[in-house]
């Protein structure tokens, strides 16, 4: 026997010597990863993978390491990134600007922006009054935000301003404080917008983007969809000729609607229904026929054009108009009322949340379609930017909005130019048309916010979540109930705990899998998924497929003592045993273990060592592995019963499987603790059989000698 025979013996049994007695060495102990033979008799040998043991001394292998290396990594970046990456850095803007193409992206540029501008700017105005606000702020947060983006941002696609949501949201809140009439409520909506803003701005610099992960798309879906439904019934108002209730719940928006059903007034509902029929058309024919894509931009323009010839035309006294509207470019002020940021933070955090999911998510598809690549942080912090440079010329928070970014991706846009094209067309109507719009139908605006919201209600979703995860469904169902019914803050609140509390739950109930050999492979799979796959008498092999904590260590301890049971029910191939003897814990997907977990392995590796059964590692990772090392875990269960792959744990273990029924009356004395004899039976070898023998269960030699010893033909299992 070469030198470079090892050990295998469990440290369980304290008096356990060497299979290979001529062997001196330790498993393990080498440095060198090259394979490690060990003689089973004959003429054969199994080839083993020495597992490569961290040193808990060595550099890196600290505590403090890992935010070391982090500044160290950050450090090294910052020093090889030249000038032209450091004007990319601040300004994102120089990206497309260095490499425009003139000929290429000038016209579909100047295009798009004219057509999203075009459709902007009744927009603008609707939203503004779904928030609460005069119009005129609904296009000064149309102005502003468009070109401090256009700089710092970095999607060249995404359209931002006042959205739906983000309107509907500042109204509950601010509503709840002050009546709309009053001058504070405009205060607070300018001052909204500069908390938004640094929130966001603070999550991008902090790169804390990541947390909104935890929203689930579910969770989303179902909170949008209801407040469709609550952003339509609060516009009924301008329909239906008197005012109605201001609520985010639908039970007081449907009865306030019914009470007042006596003072219902035929000429705006009327003109609101064709403003709607026209859009709903347009839109439709936008979307099915390319060659009337502009009819979809068209559509806002087009029902403000219209109802404002027929105001002007007939003058209807029953149909409110929008009134007098300020001329001229918002003028530069400070936000006001800090007294009141207090009672504002739980908006502010939500309206980011919805700012991050919707503005990033939009941002991060068109830039896939575009064929650029696309820094999440760098986009909060340009919609950060945006606020609050927009908070001191008088806006309301706004983000990215889902319609006019895809109108503006369909329309060609290549380049941020877009953008500032978008700017100057809402500058022009600030400067220009203000006079015309105070003669726009508030029933109008009404219909363009109403057209807008009917594709938030997202019925394909909810089909495809109750086709293909129900649980999902039911998350989907919670949370849009709860947001019709509670109201829009409780219904996120809501959605959210049951999307964690889900996560929660399958954290703490990972999926655990028991494996089998594939017949002639080394390959190990779930015996579940493929039934085909064998598994050893006297083994069993257990994968956990999640990281290893204080939540889930009970619940994994619970598994591996039903798949102990489970085992010494059922029959496998190799040699006859009445029970187990060797768990094998495959822990490749297992990415990080705390202490909690580090002292139940101990607790583990205690109960199966009064029950001789021996604890076996595959292929842990280097941080699981230098944890365990540093816990002492390693030296417990011993070295050489680590493995970097499960067959090698596989074939040592059938080697001491064989060794029990060669004696008859081991398990007898096995059962009266006597395991001094179950430690001599592991040392013993015999010569005779061969290792492909011993996995197969038969005692004849059925393989040659130059069989590879890495395959093995399908056999039946034993009757």
């Amino acid at each position: 026997m070469s030198k470079m025979d090892r050990t295998y013996a469990s440290p369980s049994f304290q008096n356990l010597t060497a299979i290979t007695t001529n062997s001196s060495d330790h498993f393990g102990s080498s440095s060198s990863p090259s394979p490690t033979s060990i003689s089973t008799g004959g003429s054969r040998s199994v080839k083993i993978i020495p597992l490569e043991h961290p040193s808990t001394s060595a550099p890196g292998s600290g505590s403090g390491s890992g935010s070391g290396s982090v500044v160290a990594k950050w450090k090294a970046r910052m020093k090889r990134m030249t000038w032209k990456e450091w004007i990319e850095l601040f300004f994102p803007c120089y990206r497309w600007m260095s490499t425009y193409k003139v000929r290429e992206y000038l016209q579909p540029d100047l295009m798009a922006g004219i057509t999203v501008g075009v459709m902007l700017v009744p927009q603008s105005m609707s939203y503004a009054k779904l928030a609460g606000l005069q119009p005129i702020y609904g296009l000064y947060s149309g102005f502003i935000p468009i070109f401090v983006y256009t700089i710092f941002g970095s999607s060249r696609q995404l359209a931002i301003g006042p959205v739906a949501l983000t309107s509907l949201l500042v109204s509950n809140v601010l509503s709840s404080i002050v009546e709309p009439s009053d001058k504070l409520y405009t205060e607070l909506a300018i001052l909204l917008a500069l908390m938004v803003g640094i929130l966001e701005c603070t999550m991008a610099l902090l790169r804390l983007g990541w947390l909104i992960r935890f929203i689930s798309h579910s969770v989303i879906s179902g909170f949008t969809t209801a407040s469709a439904f609550v952003i339509a019934l609060s516009e009924a108002k301008y329909f239906l000729g008197y005012e109605i209730e201001r609520s985010s719940k639908i039970i007081p928006l449907v009865k306030s609607i019914i009470s007042g059903a006596h003072k219902f007034s035929w000429p705006p509902f009327v003109m609101g229904s064709l403003m709607l029929a026209i859009l709903l058309t347009m839109k439709h024919l936008g979307k099915t026929r390319k060659y009337l894509r502009f009819m979809r931009a068209a559509g806002p323009l087009t029902a403000v054009v219209l109802g404002t010839a027929f105001v002007k035309i007939y003058h209807p006294p029953s149909i409110s108009l929008v009134g007098d509207i300020p001329q001229g470019l918002p003028k530069f002020s400070v936000p006001k009322q800090f007294g009141h940021i207090k009672s504002l933070i739980p908006t502010t955090a939500l309206i980011t949340g919805v700012a991050i999911l919707e503005s990033v998510g939009i941002a991060k598809a068109l830039a896939a379609k575009n064929g650029y690549e696309l820094d999440s942080n760098q986009e909060l912090f340009g919609l950060g930017l945006a606020n609050i440079c927009g908070s001191f010329f008088s806006i309301y928070p706004t983000t990215g909005s889902f319609s006019r970014s895809a109108v503006n991706h369909e329309s060609g846009a290549k380049t941020g130019l877009s953008g500032l094209v978008m700017g100057i067309i809402m500058g022009c109507a600030l400067l220009f048309l203000t006079p015309v719009f105070e003669y726009i139908p508030q029933c109008a605006l009404a219909a363009i916010v109403i057209s807008a919201v009917i594709g938030l209600v997202d019925y394909d979703e909810a089909k495809f979540l109750w086709r293909v995860d129900k649980k999902d469904f039911l998350l989907w169902t919670i949370t849009c109930m709860t947001t019709l019914l509670l109201g829009i803050e409780i219904g996120v609140l809501v959605g959210v705990g049951v999307s964690l509390a889900f996560v929660i739950h399958e954290s703490a109930n990972p999926h655990i899998a028991v494996l089998g050999r594939l017949p002639g492979t080394t390959i190990y799979r779930n015996t579940q998924q493929y039934p085909e796959a064998y598994t050893y008498n006297g083994i069993v092999i257990v994968r956990i497929d999640a990281p290893i904590y204080f939540a889930n260590t009970s619940y994994i301890k619970d598994k591996l003592r039903e798949y102990e049971i489970e085992k010494e029910e059922s029959k496998g191939r190799g040699p006859e045993v009445s029970r187990i003897y060797f768990v094998i814990l495959e822990m490749a997907p297992v990415t990080y273990i705390d202490s909690s977990a580090v002292q139940a392995l101990k607790e583990l590796h205690q109960e199966y060592k009064s029950r001789d059964i021996q604890l076996a590692i595959s292929n842990p990772n280097r941080d699981v592995l230098l944890t365990l090392a540093k816990a002492g875990v390693v030296d417990l269960i011993g070295k050489e019963w680590y493995f970097v792959r499960v067959h090698d744990a596989v074939q040592i273990c059938l080697q001491h499987v064989q060794r029990l029924t060669e004696f008859p009356k081991a398990q007898d004395f096995l059962a009266e603790n006597k395991p001094s004899l179950f430690q001599r039976l592991l040392n013993q070898r015999k010569d005779e059989f061969f290792q492909p023998e011993l996995e197969s269960g038969v005692r004849e030699s059925l393989l040659s000698k130059d069989t590879n010893p890495q395959l093995e033909p399908l056999m039946s299992k034993k009757p």
